[in-house]
Formats: structure tokens, sequence, C-alpha cells
């Protein structure tokens, strides 16, 4: 029996020692190659590509077209899972391959016609144009890459067909990005719910204003409330379509694995501001995270060219950049560049809606959506003078109020392909101006300085000519003129500075100030403001410590602001005292979101119980969830609880009219409730760093194995909403999972821009099991940094491995 047993005990050992053996090998035939001599088509020269000790490439070529080959071909090792998702998630294909829950997104986006725009575009462009050559030469290094190796494992978990990338998968992909910047969704229909149905009382609280001199001075002057004199005729099944298209718009990128634009920060000072005596550029654009992360790095070389840049996936043409004359960051201008629009239905055909003075007949066409494991659908997308009828997405019938999308990146020549190759090479202010003034949607800041001494900044983007009054941040009335646009202002007359005499500029999605109006959804002046006023000091001289510091503060002044107006109401309701005791770290609270910090964590439960007492018996829940997803509501909170007479304050559930005092102690018992049934009541358990956490989520991190396999966390960070270091989230309960925050953290002092510093959240590869999957993470959670290798002896110094692409015939 002992032999029996230990045979079988063997056979066993065997057969795992086998399997872990095939398993092995199979990881090891989706890693990349990183060394030794790979043959290319179409390559006239060999490439060399040096992979650094992050796994970045630094590509030398001896001609453009072998230099966005040999980049297509690299990114497409490291991210051609991330590439297929993202082309799928545009052209409104997820569920082909992921079933009937993402049916809704494709619903979506099929409707919004990013696939349509996308292939007139592609058939638009001009193939001899320099941005259009480099495209194309990427691409063709993308499919080679597919076409030559074997699919990643999430192709086999998903039995993902292989098809070509081609010039309109890269443009939709494009046109995601520029819809995913737009709060409009999440903002306009809950604001005109509350102007439309509730009334101009309870619009009071909400900054719904252009402000000519800026947020900034705006909010020292106090709030300026106008009684809107729009209406739209929504109705009851309207406002639910509208919540419906916020809901499926939120979640569409979370579904996916996806990033999202969220906002982010920039500056820059000249050299008589920093210790070098040379510019300084900081930048962290904000997005949500996902595994992998958006940035792709790498550093391409050819005849005069060189830039160590930040690249997207299924674009040849880096977002962020520098080398050793120039370099820049972006941030969202936050402006209202799409327009949600009800149209007036002619009540004797259906079929047509009111344009200028007379009625214009919709437009259609028919679109198929493949399901997995189920029948296809077929959805019929109407089409309007205004662009397309986005509450078909999610209508039964043709019964309610159509609501069109008027969108500027539809509307306006594409040219961000043009401006970004443009901007690659942008070594003058001139040359960097007319980069940025040919990027028309979407809306962009873009924060640029040169080794020679020169800072600036330009908003960048089309911004249509709205009748007098129209404001993009409620739905607009197409019946009364509201939609129509007169045209586009010029470039010139946009927000925008060069050396300014203060030495220095910050960007942090802050509405600016200007001449012409840009209504939009910007985000709250807290962040520029906590960023502004540590620049402001005209003796200090900022470095890259510095610099760093100011990235990583997670501090700011919006919890004062809110805290100044709620304390003294719950001084006067508060009298249990062990209720006060716990009140205490707020009083003495400095507004950081530290990892010891309890008065965060109570701070982020508080505010969430506040919005839901004051707002949740009044609108409906989805309208409640885009509310505490919006920038409306930061703004709206320190407002409303400094106005003890607003309608907010009565309580429309109870039988008793309840007041400000009210409803501050129910939302104060229900934080402790909260907090004591998640960590207890001792108050030292309840700190910030047990209750906020950041976790890198794969499209498969929700299915058992592969959230072990593929996510990557939780890392306690940092910050909250709108501190300089924006590791957030929408307002809600706690634990708080950070779902945005710094895509990368750069810092490039033009005196030694070969120094310059950055890091990747989660790892240069999207390739499971890869050495540089998530090789960053801890080092980006802890506020660290690396080298962004530029100059040639340090380039080679720090290579770890050489790849040769070779032409398939010889020279």
């Amino acid at each position: 029996m002992k032999r029996i047993l230990k045979t079988l005990g063997i056979s066993l050992t065997l057969v795992l020692v086998i399997l872990a053996g095939i398993a092995g090998w199979y990881v090891y035939t989706k890693l990349p190659d990183r060394q030794g001599k790979i043959q290319l088509d179409n390559l006239n020269h060999p490439v060399t590509v040096r992979y650094d000790e992050r796994g970045v490439p630094h590509i030398r070529a001896k001609t453009e077209a072998d230099m966005y080959r040999a980049l297509g071909y690299v990114q497409a090792q490291d991210r051609l899972f991330q590439m297929e998702m993202l082309r799928r998630l545009a052209n409104g294909e997820l569920a082909e391959v992921l079933g009937p829950d993402y049916l809704d997104s494709d619903k979506l986006f099929r409707t919004l016609g990013l696939a349509t725009v996308a292939r007139d575009q592609a058939a638009a462009m001009n193939p001899t144009s320099p941005s259009s050559k480099a495209l194309m030469a990427y691409l063709d290094g993308v499919n080679q890459f597919q076409k030559t190796h074997p699919a990643p494992v999430e192709f086999d978990i998903l039995h993902l067909p292989q098809r070509p990338f081609t010039a309109a998968d890269s443009y939709a992909v494009n046109a995601y990005f520029a819809y995913s910047f737009a709060a409009v969704f999440k903002t306009a229909p809950v604001l005109t719910y509350i102007r439309d149905k509730l009334g101009p009382l309870y619009l009071a609280p909400f900054d719904t204003e252009w402000h000519p001199l800026g947020a900034v001075q705006a909010l020292a002057q106090g709030p300026v409330n106008t009684v809107p004199t729009q209406r739209t005729m929504l109705a009851g099944a309207d406002w639910r379509a509208l919540q419906q298209l916020a809901r499926i718009s939120q979640s569409a990128d979370f579904l996916a694995g996806i990033t999202q634009f969220q906002g982010s920060n920039a500056w820059v000072l000249s050299g008589r501001r920093t210790a070098s005596g040379k510019p300084l550029l900081a930048g962290d654009p904000h997005l949500s995270f996902a595994a992998p992360s958006v940035w792709y790095e790498a550093q391409l070389s050819c005849p005069g060219f060189d830039l160590y840049g930040h690249y997207m996936a299924l674009s040849p043409h880096a977002l962020l950049g520098h080398n050793e004359d120039f370099g820049w960051s972006l941030t969202l201008l936050e402006n209202g560049d799409i327009d949600l629009i009800a149209e007036k239905v002619n009540p004797l055909n259906a079929n047509q809606v009111w344009q200028l003075d007379h009625w214009v007949e919709l437009g259609a066409r028919t679109e198929t959506i493949h399901v997995k494991d189920a029948p296809d659908v077929l959805i019929k997308v109407r089409q309007s003078p205004h662009g397309p009828i986005v509450t078909d997405a999610v209508a039964t019938g043709y019964d309610r109020t159509p609501v069109a999308m008027w969108w500027a990146y539809q509307q306006t020549d594409n040219t961000l392909p043009d401006a970004l190759y443009a901007l690659n090479r942008a070594d003058t202010r001139d040359l960097a101006r007319n980069a940025a003034s040919q990027i028309h949607a979407p809306g962009l800041n873009v924060v640029w300085a040169s080794a020679s001494g020169d800072i600036a900044w330009w908003a960048a983007a089309l911004i249509p000519q709205r009748p007098q009054g129209v404001n993009p941040m409620f739905i607009l009335d197409a019946g009364k003129g509201e939609a129509e646009k007169a045209g586009f202002y010029n470039f010139n007359f946009n927000p925008q500075e060069e050396n300014p005499a203060r030495g220095y500029i910050v960007s942090a999605n802050q509405q600016p100030a200007g001449v012409i109006p840009m209504p939009g959804f910007y985000r709250l002046p807290d962040r520029f403001m906590e960023i502004d006023r540590q620049l402001q000091d005209p003796k200090r001289r900022w470095n890259v410590e510095d610099t760093k510091l100011l990235q990583l503060d997670a501090c700011n002044g919006y919890p004062k602001r809110l805290l100044t107006e709620l304390l003294p109401v719950m001084d006067q309701v508060l009298t249990d005292a062990n209720e006060r005791a716990f009140v205490e770290p707020m009083h003495k609270w400095d507004g950081c979101f530290d990892e010891n910090s309890v008065a965060a964590t109570l701070f982020s439960q508080f505010s969430y119980e506040l919005a839901r007492a004051i707002f949740a018996d009044k609108l409906d829940p989805e309208q409640f969830q885009s509310l505490l997803q919006s920038p409306a509501l930061d703004l709206a909170l320190p407002r409303l609880v400094g106005d003890a007479n607003s309608p907010w304050w009565v309580n429309n559930t109870t039988q008793r009219i309840e007041n400000r005092y009210e409803t501050v102690r129910i939302a104060w018992a229900a934080t402790l409730q909260h907090m004591e049934k998640l960590y207890g009541t001792n108050l030292l358990d309840w700190t910030w760093g047990k209750t906020h956490t950041l976790t890198h989520q794969h499209l498969l991190g929700t299915r058992f194995p592969y959230r072990q396999l593929f996510n990557v966390g939780p890392f306690f960070v940092p910050g909250g909403r709108e501190t300089p270091s924006n590791f957030s989230g929408p307002i809600g309960p706690g634990p708080w999972a950070v779902t945005y925050g710094p895509s990368t953290r750069r810092i490039i002092d033009f005196a030694q821009p070969d120094q310059a510093l950055g890091i990747n959240p989660l790892g240069q590869s999207g390739v499971p099991f890869d050495s540089h999957y998530a090789d960053q993470a801890k080092t980006f959670a802890d506020g660290g940094y690396f080298t962004e290798h530029l100059d040639e002896a340090d380039v080679r110094s720090h290579t770890k491995s050489v790849l040769r692409l070779m032409p398939t015939r010889s020279e």
C-alpha cells in the first residue's frame, strides 16, 4: 500500500511539474522580445531599440518612417490587448467579445457615431502629409507584430479574433479620448432638472456662470446668482433616459478597464524663478487608473528629431514630451465643447425637427451589434442637424423628446494629428503657438517651455460662438434657437500667456479669465490656488526637489472653506460630549489628506452624508449619483451650507420641515454610524491610510482567478479631491477606492533636461507576468520618481537589452 501511495505521489508530482512547465512555456511565449534580431517588412534601414531598466525603448532610426514603424512594433509588444479593447470600445464592438453586459456601451458609442466619423476622417486624410505618413508606418509596425507573434494571454482567455488595425481605428480611439474629457452627461441633465423642475432658488448654490475675470476672482467676490430664463419641455421619461445615458457614459470605460480623463496639473517657471536659471516644467495629467496604464514611454530619434515622449495606444504622436531644447505638458481646458439639445419635433411629422426657421428631416442609419452568445441587435441611429439623437441609445420608442448631441470634435476639421506632429517638433515659441492653434477639439491647455528661456500657455480649442445667454451647462432648446452657432472664435481670442511678468504659469482645470465667453465644466479652483500660493513668493528659487514636494502636496483649502461654514453649525447642534469629541479632529485639521489623518476620513464621509441628506430626497437615485460625480457639487456645498434659507434644507420625505441644523445633525450621526460599522469605536483606527487605497484593475480583474493574477494593489496613497496630489474619486461613502489621479509625474529642469524625472503608475508593459508589468507601482504609490534617460551616454549606460529590427531585404 505504501509503495502504491509513493508511486501515486511521484506520478502526481511529475504531472504537476509537467503542467508547470507547460504553463511556464505558455507564459514565456507571450512575453515581449527585448533583445536579439527581428526582421521587419518595409524597413529601409536597421533600427536599434535599447531598453532601459524600466523597459522603456530608446529607438534610433535613420528615417522617420522607420522610427514610427519601430514604435508601432514595440508598443504592440507591450500593449496589444489595450489597443484592441480601446478600438472595440470606440467602435461599439465590446459586446461581440464580452457579452450582453456591454450592449448598452456599444449602443451609446454606435449612436455617437465615433466609428462613422473616424471612417470619414480616414477616407479624407492626406496620405502625403507628414502626420499621415507617420500614422501609416506606425500601424504597419503594430500589424506586423500582431501577424507574426502569439496573441496576448487575454486574447486566448476571451477568444478574441484578430484583425489588422487601420487609420479609422486610430481616429476612433482619438475620438473616444476626446469624448471621455466631457462632463456634460453627468452635469447638464441634473442641473437642467434642478432649474426646470425645482426652480431658480434650488439652482442658486451651483456655479453655472462664466466669470470673465476667472474662477479665483469670482470665488473672492462671492456668488453671482442670476435667474435663468431658459426652460425645456422635457418630461419624466426624458429625464430617465438622460440619467441612463449618464450612467452608461460613466461606466463604459470602467467596464472595459480603460482610462478616462479627469483633470490635470501643469506649471512652468521662468529661469529667473528657478535655482538653475533655466525654465522648470512640471506636469501630472489626471486619468482614471487601470491595468495597463495609459502612457507608453519611448524615446524616438532620427536625423533632425529627438524626443522623449508619452504615447497613447494607436497614436504615433506624443501627447507629452521633451528634449534638450523644449518640452510641454497638457491639462484639460474643460470648456463646454458638447451641447445636449432638446429637439422641437414637428407635431405633423415625427421625422422632422426645427432648425432656425424651418422643419428639417432627420437622417437615419441602421447599425448591427454582434453580441457574444446572443442574437445580433439592430439599432436605428437618427441624426438631426445638430448631431446624433443620443437618447435613442436608451429609448424603447420615439415617444419622448429627442435629445441630440452637438460636439465640436465632429463639427471641426480633424487637425489633432497634424497639431501633435507639429507640437512634437515645436522648438520655438512661434512654432509651439502655431501647433496649439491647430488643436480644435478636445480643448486642451498647452503649457510649454524652452531651454532658451521662454515659457507659455495656450488654451487650445475652437470656441463656438453661441447665442447670448446660452449656457452649455444646461440642455439647450432647439425650438428657441439656443442650439445654433454663428461660427468659432479666432484662436487669438483664446486665453493665453507668454512670458508673463510674474515669472510662472499654472494650469489646473480652473476656469481661466478671458475676453470671450467659455462656459464649461471647470474644476474647483482650490487645486490651482494651492499651487499658485506656493509659487507666488518672488524671492523663492525653485529646484527639482521643491517641485517634487509640490506635486506630492496632499493639502488644499477646500476643507477649510466648507468647514468654516459647517463647524459653527455643528457646535450649536451637538451637545453630547462623545459626539463633540469626534468633531475635534476637524477643528484642528490643516486640510491635508495624510496617512495618519483622522480628520480627512471624517471630512470625506461627512461630505457624502451631507450631500445625501440635502439632495437625495429631491433627485432620483441616478440623478443623485450623477451629481456626486460632477464638479458642480464641490463648489455648491460651501455656498449651500452658508445659506440657512436655502430650500434644499427642507426634506421632502419627512412630515416635518427640517432646517440646516437638523440636516447637519442627521448627516453627522450617519457619518459616525457608518465609520463605527467599518472600523469600530476607536477614533484612532479611522485613519486615511486605512480607508483610501489604489488598486490598478485589469479588464479581467473582476473575475476569479484573474483578480489575483492581473490586478495590482491595493496601495495607500495620500491626497484627496482636488489636492495637488489628486488621488481621488467621486464623493461617496468610505472606504474610498481611488479611481483617478496622476497618470504620470514629470519634472524637467531645462538646465539638465537629460535628467528629467518621471514615473509610470504601474509599469511600462501591459503583458501580465512580464517583469515590467507592475515594477513601478510601489514606487509610484510611495511618491517616487525615475530618471527619463535622454542623453546618448546616459541611455547607453542604462541599457539592459538591445533589440535590432532588420529589413527583410539587405540594404
